[in-house]
């Protein structure tokens, strides 16, 4: 069984959880937290690389002033309480996202805590955090294009590696497996340029109920797809 260098996952599902079992929205969001607890200890140990978790898009950022606050604590308190847990198996953290919205308390605990981990060998966690696909693209143009002034180079005299090493993901290898939990089956602008070649499964499985297992079916569906990265089959 071959175990995919990179997973990520958009999870999704937290609100139609609570919903579904007639539970506050704030219960099914810490609900989901003990789920990325047990998935991000479950893919340490069987051999992936990377794991980059979708917790918290630019879009949700237009929900209710009540939810964004939730989500907001949440996210304190969870950098708050995982790291001793992180740093016990060996989990390095990353955020990549514009944390500028969250308060100046949120982003020093963030800081801390990814400079706390950095150092660790085993798996490399990402957390993507006010994140989006078009964000990401655009801040790498904007930073892209600002070099190529500086430097006064024309697109003639540019490459593609030039580009992608301003993207927020610049460091991460290309996604093996886009996982998405709770039926949808979207890409909601996340990952654009590193799954351009990933393999997506999509779960029926609420995030706040899904599992080890899950996470097993999805790598044994990865094993058998065929994956050609543009080129034709050999029979072909």
């Amino acid at each position: 069984m071959v175990i995919p260098k990179h997973i990520a996952i958009i999870m999704d599902g937290n609100g139609r959880w609570a919903k579904k079992k007639s539970l506050p929205l704030a219960l099914g969001h810490q609900q989901g937290v003990k789920t990325v607890r047990e998935i991000v200890k479950y893919c340490g140990k069987i051999g992936v690389e990377y794991l980059t978790l979708f917790a918290f898009s630019s879009e949700n950022a237009n929900r209710s002033k009540e939810e964004v606050s939730s989500l907001s604590k949440l996210f304190f308190l969870t950098l708050q309480n995982e790291e001793k847990k992180l740093m016990k198996h060996n989990v390095s953290l990353e955020i990549i996202g514009d944390l500028s919205i969250f308060s100046d308390e949120i982003q020093n605990k963030a800081q801390k805590v990814t400079q706390n981990l950095s150092q660790n060998t085993g798996l490399k966690l990402i957390i993507a955090a006010n994140y989006g696909g078009r964000w990401e693209l655009f801040d790498a143009a904007k930073k892209f294009a600002t070099d190529c002034i500086k430097n006064n180079l024309t697109p003639e005299h540019t490459q593609e590696s030039a580009f992608s090493e301003k993207l927020a993901t610049a460091n991460h290898p290309e996604v093996d497996l886009l996982i998405r939990t709770s039926g949808e089956q979207r890409l909601s602008n996340f990952l654009l340029w590193n799954i351009a070649y990933a393999e997506l499964f999509f779960s029926e499985v609420l995030w706040p109920d899904f599992k080890p297992e899950d996470i097993d079916k999805a790598i044994e569906a990865f094993n058998h797809r065929e994956r050609r990265f543009g080129k034709r089959e050999l029979s072909a």
